[in-house]
C-alpha cells in the first residue's frame, strides 16, 4: 500500500459540515445547480433506475459516501451507446463509481 493514499473515513468532511445533508442526490446539472454544487466529488453510474431509498444499493452507497463529506452525483440508467449521459454531470472530483445490475428471473 502506498503511503500517500488517505483512507475515505480520514478526508476532510468540508462539504457536509458546510452546507449540511443534501436533500436530494442530483441526477442531472439542473439539480446540481439547485443544491450550489459547482461539480461532483463523487459520480455513482448504475444500470438501474434511481430511488433514494435504503432498498437501492446505490442509494446507500451515495448516503454513505455523502456521511463522509462527499458530494455525490447519481447517473442512472445512461444510454451506453453514447457519451452524453456519462457527462451530464461534468467530471467528478474523484471517481466514478459503477455499480451492478442485479436481475432475478
Amino acid at each position: 500500500m502506498h503511503n500517500d493514499i488517505t483512507p475515505i473515513h480520514e478526508h476532510k468532511k468540508y462539504w457536509a459540515e458546510c452546507f449540511g445533508i443534501a436533500p436530494f442526490l442530483p441526477t442531472s446539472r439542473k439539480e446540481m445547480d439547485a443544491l450550489g454544487w459547482d461539480s461532483c466529488d463523487i459520480i455513482i453510474v448504475t444500470g438501474d433506475a434511481y430511488v433514494d431509498h435504503p432498498s437501492f444499493g446505490m442509494a446507500i452507497i451515495g448516503r454513505l459516501l455523502e456521511a463522509q463529506g462527499f458530494r455525490v452525483g447519481i447517473i442512472a440508467q445512461p444510454d451506453w451507446s453514447n457519451k452524453n449521459d456519462f457527462m451530464s454531470l461534468g467530471k467528478p472530483n474523484l471517481f466514478f463509481g459503477i455499480t451492478l445490475v442485479t436481475w432475478t428471473p
